[in-house]
């Protein structure tokens, strides 16, 4: 079992960006994080759970706490309309952030992921940690410690 806390950073929304993720998988973490100089939170929020499910073990059940709605929704629910659409929205535009939203779901179409919501700034250790990651990200170029 792997647990993923991921977040999203943005000063400025567009603005410099930075993503983070906390990786837990038995006893070890991994933390990772990443940022780009002009970009939007939700693309931060996104790229955060594609840089983190690219570091992990396949084999195994995953699970992605993360407190943005838009990726949690977007990747359960949201989707699979999009796609039977074109990549059109029920009000028929363009779905943002497409190139993401293809990437997360070429990743996770092989995977066993349950994808769980958790209030953001509310104390919870994995997604306080993923916070800092993110912001840390920010300005900065692609990184694992």
């Amino acid at each position: 079992m792997i647990n993923i806390y991921t977040d999203g950073a943005c000063k400025g929304n567009p603005g410099a960006g930075g993503w983070g993720a906390l990786i837990i998988e038995d006893d070890n973490k991994n933390e990772i994080f990443g940022g780009e100089a002009d970009t939007t939170n939700n693309r931060m929020e996104i790229l955060a759970v594609i840089m983190a499910l690219k570091t992990v073990n396949t084999d195994c059940a995953i699970t992605i706490f993360t407190d943005s709605t838009y990726v949690q929704k977007g990747i359960s629910e949201w989707i699979a309309k999009w796609k039977v659409n074109g990549w059109r929205t029920s009000n028929k535009k363009n779905v943002k952030n497409k190139d993401l939203w293809v990437q997360l779901d070429g990743l996770t179409s092989q995977l066993t992921i349950s994808w769980m919501w958790v209030k953001g700034h509310s104390g919870h250790p994995g997604n306080e940690r993923a916070d800092y990651l993110a912001n840390k990200g920010v300005n900065m170029e692609s990184s694992i410690l």
